[in-house]
């Protein structure tokens, strides 16, 4: 081989090796601003929340889901939007139970107050105390006037019981919002939300957060 060919040989190995270095530059910080854009996506928190006389908290001012809503809101920063009903304002905690029950069998769908726009949000919190197996049914009435507007979205499913889990409320969240990535869930019992906030924080934590 002359001197010629050598040097064209050296040349042609150093672009070669520039260009693969450019490449896996390029990929890794494409795939550094997805991660940052997913994280820091707009966050909403919606849910249902149910202050005054609870199963073993007995009567309370602020409901166990709001607690758990405002310490996401605290560690994201997402914003809020609390489904209000005034239906059940004052029941005592049976025949709270016993109408839940009933508007469940009837598939009622009890009227809420206000609305927002689903579709600015990113990734979307639901919570909600779990009733007879699921989300009380003012949230369905919420979940079905907004169907179509979580394709695409992240949507993260979270409960307070007393006993119940997560109950049937991960698989009505799928059935309600068809085309969202709807994400394993998180429950807590609503007689811990006061004094283990350490345990939504894990949670968020193990979500990036």
């Amino acid at each position: 081989m002359n001197i010629k060919s050598i040097i064209t040989a050296a040349m042609a190995l150093l672009i070669s090796t520039a260009c693969s270095g450019t490449k896996q530059q390029t990929e890794s910080s494409t795939s550094n601003e997805t991660t940052i854009m997913a994280k820091d996506g707009k966050a909403l928190v919606v849910f249902f929340s149910h202050a005054g006389d609870n199963y073993s908290v007995g009567n309370i001012e602020v409901g166990n889901t709001k607690i758990v809503a405002d310490y996401i809101t605290e560690m994201t920063g997402a914003e809020q939007f609390e489904i209000v009903t005034h239906k059940y304002d004052g029941m005592a905690y049976t025949p709270l139970i016993n109408l839940a029950k009933e508007e469940a069998n009837k598939g009622e769908l009890p009227e809420y107050e206000g609305d927002i726009d689903l579709t600015k949000y990113d990734t979307v919190f639901i919570g909600g105390p779990v009733w007879w197996g699921t989300y009380p049914q003012v949230m369905f009435t919420f979940f079905k006037k907004h169907v179509n507007d979580l394709k695409g979205k992240t949507v993260i499913p979270f409960t307070t019981h007393e006993g119940s889990g997560l109950a049937n409320c991960v698989e009505d969240v799928n059935e309600a919002f068809p085309g969202a990535n709807v994400q394993k869930g998180f429950s807590i019992y609503g007689h811990e939300v006061r004094t283990n906030k350490a345990k939504v924080e894990k949670w968020l934590k193990g979500l990036g957060y």
